[in-house]
């Protein structure tokens, strides 16, 4: 200590000025300051690094893992509901089971990744708005599209939060200060569905309707994020005027085959409202830009798709969904009365012969099952293809799978289980039975009848049928639209939320329209009952009213938010 205290007075001498500690102010060198990043290239890079969050692969796994945080919630939305089990085998990835099996804690680390990814694309937003102010390079309309555009991120961001934990906190770039680790523990005692719906109106009033880049958010697709926001809310007028708006630009329409929205070769098709993008063979380390959040959820072996893991098994549950009756419609009421014929217990060499009652299409766009092709890899070979029956059941993921054709183009070279096929979060399908929800809610039941056959009429399109070899239907297929009109608001409404289920199996979605259709115990403790006589692991399960309709703050976070020795969060009821 003493030499450096006698080499800086000696400077001081030789200087033969005055003499300051301003030469030790040396800016690091692996970081950028605020005001490096306050011109049009720095707003861009902070606002591109915003977007990255939203499939929840942009941070070192010392944070959080991909799939805690992948854009289609398939641990949240679907395998703590009766859509999925968690699949592969019992010991593999125990917190997801203890959300399967309704054992929700508040340390559980799903939870607390979740909820840090959607905070760290949150601090982005901010981070680019911030740097916004100080761009003197940018005109008005190109700040006036970057805040519109972070403004739908951020709104985003947050409704993830809300229909996740619900007492969370919203946090803007006026309240978030990057030099003050204390500006962002704020108290989760208010509703943030204000500030959620305030984001997304600022961004469907400013977005342009129609993009140059594929990725960024229209006002259609803030229209229709809004509408859903008011859905959750059970704002139905608000919605609906929305909703319609979105009809009448013409801008969208249905595929004419339902699987061309799953697959990478038709991404940002014209049913696509807004979608996450996944790239790989693109520079990117590892092909993280590929869909890393699913990358648990592939046949597990059987010298086909991919090897790992086995995870997102689809239930006995979703599959019996898919029948129909002899008119070709649902059996809303009593699908669950007999299972779907699996090969369940049956080795692969065994014979085998698939279901040959009638069935809904779209299960074998959305359900990998033995006998069926699994998209261009050939027939399903059932047991061979899954890690462990017993545990996991017989079924296969499939809609986020890509194409035998696909490998070295859409998939990464060094793991094709990193693949370019988008997630689709809101397509057109959405906007027509969000549309017939309203009218089965508080409006004209023949139109709701009508958006739901609009749906069902695609569904039926025989070029879009699961095919063999040979070009024959790969099953009994029969769907038909509803012939008799629809008097009862009650019947409308089921049906309506059946074919939300039906078309958007697997996707991520049904939990949390469970919840806000205010059936999730209902529902969830009927198929527990069912599933218990088939996975052991469900015995004595029970979804508790007035708790588990939403997740528990993380524990960590309660802990992390302490200010003056007192946490700022607060605990959602139960836990």
């Amino acid at each position: 200590m003493k030499r450096i205290t006698s080499i800086l007075f000696i400077f001081c001498l030789v200087a033969a000025s005055s003499c300051s500690d301003k030469f030790l102010d040396v800016q690091p060198k692996a970081a950028l300051s605020a005001t490096a990043l306050q011109n049009k290239a720095g707003v861009n890079a902070l606002l591109t690094g915003a977007y990255a969050l939203l499939d929840g692969w942009a941070t070192p796994e010392g944070a959080y893992r991909s799939y805690q945080v992948g854009a289609d919630n398939w641990v949240y939305g679907s395998v703590a509901s009766d859509d999925a089990y968690k699949g592969t085998i019992a010991g593999d990835q125990p917190p997801i089971s203890l959300i399967e099996q309704a054992n929700i804690q508040s340390d559980n680390i799903y939870f607390r990744g979740k909820w840090r990814g959607m905070y760290d694309g949150i601090a982005r937003v901010n981070d680019a708005l911030q740097a916004l102010t100080g761009a003197k390079d940018m005109t008005d309309a190109e700040k006036a599209l970057v805040t519109a555009e972070a403004r739908f991120l951020r709104g985003h961001f947050h409704f993830e939060l809300k229909k996740m934990y619900n007492k969370v906190v919203y946090i803007d770039e006026k309240m978030y200060d990057p030099n003050n680790l204390e500006s962002a523990k704020l108290t989760n005692t208010a509703d943030i569905w204000p500030k959620v719906v305030e984001d997304l109106n600022a961004a469907y009033t400013a977005l342009p309707a129609k993009q140059t880049q594929a990725g960024r958010p229209t006002k259609w697709a803030a229209a229709a994020t809004l509408a859903k926001a008011y859905l959750f809310q059970k704002k139905y007028a608000e919605a609906k005027t929305l909703l319609e708006a979105i009809v009448a630009s013409n801008q969208y329409r249905l595929m004419d085959r339902y699987h061309d929205n799953f697959r990478a070769v038709t991404n940002n098709n014209a049913e696509s409202i807004f979608e996450v993008q996944y790239s790989v063979n693109d520079g990117a380390s590892g092909g993280e830009n590929g869909n890393a959040g699913s990358t648990l959820n592939y046949p597990y072996g059987g010298g086909g798709v991919t090897t790992c893991c086995g995870f997102f098994q689809p239930s006995q549950n979703l599959v019996n969904a898919f029948k129909t009756d002899a008119s070709g419609l649902p059996l809303i009421d009593t699908f669950n009365e007999n299972d779907v014929k699996s090969d369940q217990g049956i080795e692969s060499t065994a014979p085998f012969t698939p279901e040959t009652r009638t069935l809904d299409p779209r299960l074998d766009w959305t359900v990998g099952r033995r006998g069926v092709p699994y998209l261009d890899w050939g027939v399903h070979p059932g047991k061979a293809y899954v890690r462990d029956q017993a545990y996991g059941g017989p079924y296969s993921p499939k809609k986020h799978v890509m194409y035998r054709s696909d490998v070295g183009t859409n998939t990464f070279a060094g793991n094709p289980r990193l693949n370019a096929n988008n997630y689709r979060m809101i397509r057109y399908s959405h906007v027509l039975l969000w549309l017939a929800e309203i009218e089965a809610e508080i409006g004209d039941l023949e139109k709701a009848r009508d958006y739901v056959n609009r749906i069902r009429k695609r569904a039926a399109n025989p070029d879009g049928f699961v095919k063999n070899a040979d070009g024959t239907p790969a099953a009994n297929y029969l769907i038909k639209e509803y012939a008799t009109a629809w008097t009862d608001r009650a019947v409308a409404r089921k049906a309506v939320q059946f074919e939300q289920r039906l078309e958007f199996a697997m996707e991520g979605h049904r939990r949390f329209d469970l919840v806000r259709w205010g059936i999730a115990d209902e529902v969830l403790n009927k198929y527990y009952a069912a599933e218990s006589a088939k996975r052991s692991y469900l015995r004595g399960v029970q979804f508790v009213k007035g708790k588990h309709e939403y997740f528990p703050i993380p524990l960590q976070e309660i802990l992390n938010s302490q200010k003056d020795g007192k946490p700022t969060l607060e605990q959602n009821p139960g836990y």
